[in-house]
């Protein structure tokens, strides 16, 4: 599932494409793609004729700014990718479910096998009152070792499912919980407030690192991740942890093991992170 590096670099890549341009229509091939109470009209009737001001991002999701501070709110799903019909890689699509036709002739393509993704429409006001409801960016400068420490001190809450709560932390999920606890040597499923402030601070500076270097490959594809191109993320490459059962660990080399924890599997170092 996209998490908060590849949302960011679909961002990246859409930001140097779409603001400017002008929507002429939208077609949704997919209603299930939409969220609750949206229709393909109302969609198409909230963004024709508007322009793309901003491509911006917050947690997990690709949020699509346009004038009179109409926002339309992707989220990627299971399977979601935004690719422009004019790169090369747009060939390859095979399950469109929405497309952002532009007044010079290109167009957004909102492509998802699955469809577990989410397009939502929202003015202003709403999409404030969204926003709010999300957790702390964990890139941000305000998300200090002290406010991580001070957000789990009231929570039993395994660790691992502290960070992928989107309430919590906006962004994190499986894959790089996994990487940042490894490399913060921290046990999954040790209670959040049981983390004492050092080990706060490492899990603070681990998380960080690891999804700034992801964002530098251009995010992580296991299977279905595409960036803005169509073109795969890089970071499977140096997954320390995560997907690696049996496999070697980098620093003891003791097998990496896999558990499952709230139906969501989870790997670590049983030497590494006692």
């Amino acid at each position: 599932m996209p998490e908060l590096p590849e949302a960011e670099t679909i961002v990246r890549d859409l930001r140097s494409r779409l603001p400017g341009r002008r929507v002429r229509d939208v077609e949704v091939a997919r209603p299930d793609i939409l969220a609750p109470g949206l229709t393909p009209a109302a969609l198409a009737d909230g963004v024709r004729g508007r322009t793309f001001r901003e491509i911006e991002r917050r947690g997990k999701n690709v949020v699509l700014r346009f004038d009179g501070e109409v926002r339309v709110v992707v989220n990627l799903g299971m399977t979601g990718r935004l690719v422009m019909a004019s790169s090369p890689r747009a060939a390859e699509l095979r399950h469109i479910a929405a497309r952002f036709r532009l007044e010079d002739g290109d167009a957004l393509l909102f492509d998802d096998t699955r469809r577990f993704g989410r397009l939502d429409l929202y003015d202003a006001e709403g999409w404030a009152e969204r926003s709010a409801a999300l957790g702390m960016e964990p890139l941000a400068d305000e998300f200090t070792a002290r406010r991580l420490h001070e957000l789990t001190r009231t929570s039993r809450t395994p660790i691992r499912n502290w960070l992928l709560d989107q309430r919590r932390v906006a962004g994190v999920g499986n894959i790089y919980a996994n990487e940042a606890l490894f490399r913060a040597r921290i046990d999954p499923q040790r209670p959040a407030r049981s983390l004492a402030r050092a080990e706060s601070a490492r899990l603070r500076d681990a998380l960080r690192e690891v999804l700034a270097k992801a964002i530098e490959r251009r995010g992580t594809t296991v299977s279905d991740y595409r960036d803005g191109t169509g073109a795969e993320g890089l970071f499977a490459h140096e997954l320390q942890v995560y997907g690696r059962a049996g496999e070697p660990c980098v620093r003891c080399g003791r097998p990496i093991e896999r558990r499952v924890l709230s139906n969501r599997s989870y790997f670590f170092c049983p030497k590494c992170q006692r």
